[in-house]
C-alpha cells in the first residue's frame, strides 16, 4: 500500500526535477506506478497536496537547522560557523524549485521566509559571540547566508565538497575580525 509519505516524497523529487508545474497528480502517479485513486486516498486534492509538499519542505529544512546548531554547539566560533553553514542540508535543485515557487505562491513563500529566517537568525546567533554589536554581527552573518542561497542559483552548480571549502575559507577570516 502506498503511504502518504510516498506520495509526498515522490513530489518533492518531482518539484526538485521540474519545477512547481511538473507537480501534477498523473505525471507522479505514473512514477509511482499508482492511478489517481490512490492519489485521493491521501489527500482532499492538488491544494493539499501541495501544502504537504510545503510541509515537509519547511520540516526538513527546520530539522536539518536544529541539527547543524546542535552539532556545532560546543564548537570554537569559527569551527561553529564553518559547520553550521555545511551541516545546514541545502539541496540546490530543491532550494532553487522553493525559491521559483515562492515568486508565484503565497503559501510557498511563507515557508521559504521562515526557512530563510531560521537559516539567518542561526548565523547571527553565532556571529554575536564573535561580534559583539547585534549590527555588525547581523551583517557579518549575510555573507555565509548569501552565499548558501546564492549556490542554488549558480550554474554550474557548486558541489558539496566545493561549498565546504567556501565555508572553511570564510571561518578562516574569523579571527581577523575585530
Amino acid at each position: 500500500m502506498t503511504t502518504r509519505s510516498q506520495w509526498v516524497n515522490e513530489g518533492l523529487n518531482v518539484l526538485k526535477l521540474q519545477g512547481r508545474s511538473g507537480v501534477r497528480i498523473d505525471r507522479i502517479a505514473e512514477r509511482l506506478g499508482l492511478t489517481k485513486g490512490s492519489f485521493h486516498h491521501h489527500f482532499i486534492g492538488i491544494g493539499d497536496y501541495r501544502s504537504a509538499l510545503l510541509t515537509r519542505c519547511e520540516e526538513d529544512s527546520m530539522t536539518s537547522i536544529r541539527a547543524a546548531i546542535f552539532a556545532a554547539s560546543e564548537l570554537p566560533s569559527h569551527q561553529a560557523l564553518a559547520r553550521v553553514a555545511t551541516d545546514v542540508s541545502l539541496d540546490p535543485r530543491l532550494d532553487a524549485a522553493m525559491r521559483a515557487w515562492a515568486f508565484e505562491d503565497e503559501s510557498a513563500r511563507a515557508v521559504q521566509g521562515r526557512v530563510d529566517t531560521a537559516r539567518l537568525e542561526a548565523l547571527v546567533a553565532l556571529w554575536r559571540g564573535i561580534l559583539p554589536d547585534p549590527s555588525h554581527a547581523h551583517i557579518a552573518a549575510l555573507v555565509p547566508y548569501l552565499v548558501m542561497v546564492s549556490s542554488s542559483a549558480a550554474f554550474p552548480t557548486p558541489s558539496e565538497a566545493e561549498m565546504r571549502s567556501v565555508f572553511a575559507l570564510l571561518a578562516t577570516l574569523v579571527p581577523s575580525v575585530k
